[in-house]
């Protein structure tokens, strides 16, 4: 028995379902964010050290956010489908 093409091609699947990589995509979103929230406090002059950088978005709040994208996107990675038919 031979297989065809056809046949061959429905038997192929990726390893994680199509649903998944669009919490993937969020997961990079998310991680963007969290990094972008860590952008900034730098002085104007070298010799003048600048406190604003000690802020509670860039020592707490972002890092939260991106260890929560980590985190989210190995979920997305492990998620199983909802449900799968196999007629």
């Amino acid at each position: 028995m031979a297989v065809t093409k056809n046949e061959s091609l429905k038997e192929f699947e990726f390893a994680i379902p199509k649903e998944n990589y669009k919490y993937l995509i969020i997961t990079f979103v998310i991680i963007i964010v969290g990094f972008l929230l860590m952008i900034g406090g730098k002085s104007e002059d070298p010799n003048v050290f600048n406190y604003e950088m000690f802020n509670t978005q860039r020592i707490t709040i972002a890092p939260i956010i991106v260890v929560f994208g980590f985190a989210f996107g190995i979920w997305a990675i492990m998620k199983k489908p909802k449900s799968v038919n196999n007629l």
